[in-house]
């Protein structure tokens, strides 16, 4: 079953154009990433799919439930973490999951309450009003929220922006659980090693348009090989080793470049060429590319 179906969706904000027609189909127990720049249209998309806001025109369904013409039965089958701390300071973190079971006509869902709360570390915190606690306790209350009906499609916007370790290992260590359960997790994150090490499958948004959709590992594999990082002390990068370079921003800024390189011989190759130009290595370091150079790459080659 499709969990998640997005026909043709577009969304202007005055002269802003969010949304440029994105189409994507999300398949039930997928764990999918939503990557972009600030502005890529991210948000607003979420926004769309949990109700919150409408599409000028296109279709978004949940489960196979149109989140306009069939929005009661979307909005059981999901459940979004938003990036802002939204919160009602006069109730306990108990009584605001109680609340929140209650808006789903959920009774007796302190069983589930108290998994949710022992899983995402907040038990002692059962009784503490909301307004007395931290920004990061806090945003295990917004997750907590989102999972206190048990939906079978997860919406995690920025989940871990700003919060300590400690959180974001046990956030992905419950919802590595409820994904291998069953439960389709789609995520918007900065952090790539986060995308990376989590996501199936990955689609990226820049300027309201998908400009890449794909398995995480046919993403990385665009940038075959390896790569080679090279900190120059002094000189500068000879004209035959530019069309190598990765990420075209460095040439601007100079002083390091990252250097495709599809087999080792190539690297002495590549020193040669640094000690005829007379440059001297400060640092050089082999890599294999990940999901960030994948991203830098193809978001600095659209336009």
């Amino acid at each position: 079953m499709t969990a998640i179906q997005i026909s043709n969706v577009k969304k202007r904000y005055q002269s802003l154009q969010a949304l440029r027609g994105i189409s994507l189909s999300i398949e039930e127990g997928e764990f999918f990433g939503l990557l972009g720049p600030n502005g890529a249209g991210k948000t607003t998309l979420i926004s769309i799919i949990a109700g919150l806001n409408r599409a000028d025109s296109g279709t978004v369904s949940v489960h196979g439930h149109d989140v306009v013409n069939d929005y009661r039965a979307a909005r059981i089958k999901l459940g979004v973490v938003p990036q802002e701390l939204v919160f009602d300071p006069f109730f306990t973190v108990r009584e605001t999951l109680r609340m929140q079971s209650g808006y789903f006509g959920l009774k007796n869902n302190d069983k589930w309450i108290d998994e949710v709360m022992d899983n995402l570390d907040l038990t002692n915190k059962a009784n503490a009003n909301m307004r007395s606690l931290s920004g990061g306790m806090k945003r295990r209350v917004l997750v907590a929220q989102a999972l206190v009906h048990k939906p079978p499609v997860i919406v995690l916007d920025e989940p871990t922006a700003g919060v300590d370790v400690e959180l974001r290992q046990t956030l992905w260590k419950f919802i590595g659980r409820l994904n291998r359960e069953g439960h389709t997790i789609v995520l918007t994150t900065h952090y790539l090693e986060e995308a990376q090490a989590l996501c199936n499958r990955i689609a990226m948004l820049k300027g309201g348009e998908v400009v890449a959709l794909d398995s995480t590992a046919a993403l990385i594999k665009r940038i075959s090989g390896s790569q080679l990082v090279v900190r120059l002390e002094q000189g500068a990068l000879p004209e035959g080793l530019k069309p190598l370079v990765t990420h075209p921003a460095e040439l601007l800024a100079g002083g390091q470049y990252t250097l495709r390189v599809t087999e080792y011989n190539e690297v002495e190759t590549i020193l040669a060429a640094l000690r005829q130009s007379g440059a001297v290595i400060e640092d050089m370091q082999l890599q294999q590319a990940d999901l960030e150079d994948v991203f830098i790459q193809i978001m600095e080659g659209v336009k």
